[in-house]
């Protein structure tokens, strides 16, 4: 029988990060504080005892240098892990990732592979304001040549962080800090889940089906699944069943998925924690109004995601503008009682 074991999300990606180092020698992995400290958020705990220094690497805080650095080692055969604390501080090597990581593939006609996992931080939920708070994978998602990696819970972090090592792509691997399992943060407990010890990949574009239902579809990813099964279990004591879609990724994005289970309910709700403007809800409610040939919808699409402001420091002020778990159910509420999207014009 294989071992089971429930983990913490931080406990699961370092897990596969260790096998894919001790299966590839050319793996290795650097960034800021994930040496001794373990990362801030515990993603690469005990790696530097078990690998050395050689192979897990402190670096200064001069993300263009080492991301540059990453780029380099990829193009050279070496498989790099690198780790850049929060996702709002990307901005400061941003040439390094759109104009290089994500496009230099491409410009050498493929004969440049860059293997590189890019792992960050991302949401909000325990106050730490406007630059530490954000999630913008939606950004990231825009951009061509990165797969964009958002896992929900420990099994699935894992299998997708064992697939992200051994893509020949760059990926962006995103990890949300409320769901991580960390001692000295509040966390959504539905993250830490079993993982098997033995090692595994989770193929990228597939969405997982959380919790099956039939009067509604809430798509979603990251911690805002977690809220979204959480809202989904006070639904249906109402009789309201919800199925919910954990995306899994975004690059690729798992349309036949969400096609699929909005022909079965004829309703959707995009639960989401990056921004309403431009981002990944307007994107699947394009998927939706280009396929009304096929979908019949019962209601307008309903968005619920970050209105276009900074996220509040404030704790009253951020919590309205994070969706939470009774937005969700409310959104899904109102989106019973809608007339159809679609009528007959007389």
């Amino acid at each position: 029988m294989k071992n089971i074991r429930i983990l913490t999300m931080a406990q699961a990606i370092s897990e596969g990060i260790a096998q894919e180092m001790t299966r590839d020698s050319n793996v290795f992995v650097m960034g800021e504080d994930i040496g001794s400290y373990g990362g801030i958020f515990g993603a690469t705990g005990g790696l530097l005892e078990k690998f050395g220094k050689e192979r897990i690497m402190d670096t200064p805080i001069s993300e263009t240098a080492f991301i540059g650095a990453a780029t380099g080692a990829a193009a050279a055969g070496f498989r790099p892990i690198v780790e850049l604390m929060f996702v709002d501080f990307f901005g400061v090597c941003m040439d390094q990732i759109y104009n290089h990581l994500a496009k230099n593939t491409y410009m050498s006609g493929g004969h440049v592979k860059l293997p590189v996992v890019l792992t960050t931080a991302i949401g909000g939920g325990y106050n730490d304001a406007a630059q530490h708070s954000q999630c913008l994978y939606g950004t990231f998602a825009h951009m061509p040549g990165i797969k964009v990696v958002v896992p929900s819970n420990s099994y699935d972090a894992k299998g997708l962080m064992i697939q992200a090592i051994r893509d020949d792509n760059p990926v962006i691997f995103m990890y949300h800090k409320g769901i991580m399992g960390l001692p000295w943060m509040a966390f959504l407990e539905g993250s830490s889940n079993t993982v098997p010890e033995e090692s595994y990949c989770i193929p990228f574009g597939v969405a997982n089906v959380v919790k099956e239902g039939s009067d509604v579809t809430i798509v979603t990813i990251s911690q805002m699944v977690q809220k979204a099964v959480l809202a989904a279990d006070e639904l249906a004591k109402q009789s309201i069943h919800a199925e919910v879609l954990d995306l899994r990724t975004l690059v690729p994005l798992d349309v036949a998925a969400i096609l699929k289970s909005v022909r079965k309910t004829g309703r959707l709700l995009i639960a989401d924690e990056d921004y309403l403007g431009f981002g990944l809800s307007g994107e699947i409610a394009a998927i939706i109004a280009e396929n009304l040939d096929s979908v019949q919808l019962k209601a307008p699409v309903k968005r619920l995601a970050v209105p276009n402001i900074p996220i509040p420091y404030s704790r009253p002020l951020e919590q309205f503008a994070i969706p939470q778990v009774q937005n969700i159910v409310l959104a899904v509420q109102e989106l019973l009682v809608k007339k159809p999207a679609l009528q007959a014009v007389a």
